[in-house]
């Protein structure tokens, strides 16, 4: 599944291809996604310029002057700039097309993505008001952390994990923050200390920062916008390694399910 650094590269590789182009027509060729696709959208875009393309969380904000399309990729979900006369492709369920003659087109084989629209705030959207901070915010800090465990007995990589907490710090990634944090997934939220959640909180960024660097992590099915896979996966120092040497100290690297996830530590390293 897309997660920040993956949408972030999305972001980064359509908004300079669509940003001041007006849209021409909209074709929806399958309204069932996550969340039905609304038949509105076919009338309501044409004629409208985008004026910026944002992320909050995981979902991408488009930007136009009487409202904002806002999109989730679902666990396979892809958005790539095209020309309107390439040939479509298997599970393209949105097009849209620009006066110029190029296309935004979304692709999700799995249909677990969602199109929806809004004229109101976007940021106070049902799906995005009760989000938690960004990881790059400065209030995502340790004295943040620290008071929000306190007396919670929840496993810390769930709850680092939960987007009520902060956004966009998935599977992949909570396992590598805690790694370079040198604590241990499963231990109680609320016994961590406020100088061990400041080490988190770098290591959440250095992580993030270096997997949008590298296009994000690609393991089954993540591409950018131009169909290039993600390489930070080359870099994983935990996830996926169940049973391979720590590249720190040598332990072998174990595997246990968190909150229904796997999850990948080395037992030396992280206490």
């Amino acid at each position: 599944m897309p997660e920040l650094p993956e949408v972030e590269t999305t972001r980064r590789g359509i908004e300079p291809l669509v940003v001041n182009k007006v849209i021409d027509h909209v074709q929806i060729y399958n309204a069932s996604l996550r969340w039905p696709i609304p038949d509105k959208l076919v009338d309501v875009l044409p004629g409208q310029q985008v004026s910026a393309v944002d992320r909050r969380s995981k979902y991408l904000l488009f930007h136009f002057d009487r409202g904002t399309l806002i999109v989730h990729l679902g666990m396979t979900g892809h958005l790539r700039l095209d020309s309107s006369t390439a040939e479509r492709r298997k599970h393209d369920h949105v097009e849209i097309v620009f006066r110029d003659g190029s296309s935004l087109r979304y692709n999700d084989s799995r249909r677990f993505g969602a199109m929806l629209w809004t004229e109101s705030d976007p940021y106070q959207h049902a799906r995005l008001a009760g989000l938690g901070p960004e990881p790059f915010d400065s209030v995502f800090n340790a004295a943040y952390l620290y008071k929000l465990s306190r007396g919670r007995s929840v496993a810390v990589k769930p709850f680092l994990m939960n987007a009520n907490v902060v956004v966009g710090v998935g599977n992949i990634y909570a396992s590598e923050a805690l790694f370079r944090a040198r604590i241990a997934p499963a231990c109680p939220a609320g016994r961590i200390t406020k100088a061990a959640y400041d080490r988190l909180i770098s290591s959440v960024r250095e992580i993030l920062y270096a997997a949008i660097s590298a296009g994000g992590t690609t393991i089954r099915d993540f591409s950018d916008s131009q169909g290039r896979p993600g390489y930070f996966a080359q870099e994983l120092r935990v996830y996926g390694r169940a049973g391979q040497a720590c590249t720190a100290c040598g332990t072998l690297i174990e595997k246990i399910k968190l909150g229904q996830r796997s999850t990948y530590y080395c037992p030396a390293c992280q206490k």
